[in-house]
């Protein structure tokens, strides 16, 4: 059986944009997002994201994912979870062309900690059809909210 390499896909999109469905665009007041391309195993999204911008600690409903920066940095926060140990995030910073593969399990945040505005390209695998954000709490991680594709985004 053939394995889609989602971070191979993310990279194909982010050296073309010219294949870009959609026009960046910066929002002053939340990163902005876009789906650019679906296919019948994974779907393409555009993210952009201006200084301080970030996302909630989440996951992504059971897909498999990828990402690659296209300009500017982002930090990556991931779940980390040592035996008998509380959960808890390690950093890691994502520079023009780096990019990250993903299962289905992660959790993760993603923030633009840089002075510069940034853009990134990820690929689902199936389509997201949903979404649980989390709060990590002195007791652990705690479901926030569950978001649902059609509804939510």
């Amino acid at each position: 059986m053939n394995r889609l390499d989602l971070l191979t896909i993310a990279r194909q999109y982010a050296a073309h944009p010219d294949t870009w469905s959609r026009r960046l665009h910066f929002d002053p007041a939340q990163r902005w997002y876009s789906r650019i391309a679906s296919a019948a195993d994974h779907e393409v999204w555009l993210l952009t994201w201006l200084p301080g911008q970030h996302t909630d600690l989440h996951d992504h409903g059971g897909s498999a994912g990828a990402f690659t920066v296209v300009s500017g940095e982002l930090t990556e926060e991931r779940l980390t979870r040592a035996r008998h140990s509380p959960p808890t995030l390690r950093p890691r910073l994502l520079p023009t062309g780096r990019g990250h593969r993903f299962g289905p399990q992660y959790i993760h945040r993603v923030t633009n900690r840089g002075r510069l505005p940034a853009i990134s390209v990820h690929v689902y695998g199936p389509a997201l059809a949903r979404m649980t954000r989390y709060e990590l709490t002195d007791e652990g991680l705690r479901t926030a909210a569950i978001e649902l594709a059609g509804s939510q985004w």
